[in-house]
């Protein structure tokens, strides 16, 4: 088991884990409740962090811990409504009509 990365919230840490088990890496989040201990230990130890299961799946997981922090930024109109799009979004925010391929 390596460890990843930290996350700057439980949030973050859980979505990221959540995301990359889906993507088939297998991971898990650790220091879940360090944070309740903050002042007594170093701010920079009470955070959550990332934990690859498979060591051999290390560079897989940053490539796609990259991905999911840097999505790709797409502008597109909606056919179904109209609506301009902007952003990584995949669906048009108005109508729930899918983006064009």
């Amino acid at each position: 088991m390596k460890r990843l990365t930290q996350a700057p919230n439980i949030a973050l840490a859980t979505l990221w884990a959540d995301m990359l088990t889906q993507a088939g890496v297998d991971s898990s989040v650790q220091r879940y409740f360090a944070s309740s201990i903050a002042g007594d230990i170093p701010p920079d130890q009470a955070l959550p962090e990332v934990w690859v299961h498979d060591d051999a799946k290390l560079d897989d997981a940053k490539a796609l811990l990259r991905e999911f922090q840097h999505p790709p930024w797409r502008h597109w109109m909606c056919r179904g409504c109209g609506e301009r799009i902007d952003g990584p979004f995949e669906q048009c925010w108005q109508c729930g009509a899918a983006m064009p391929a």
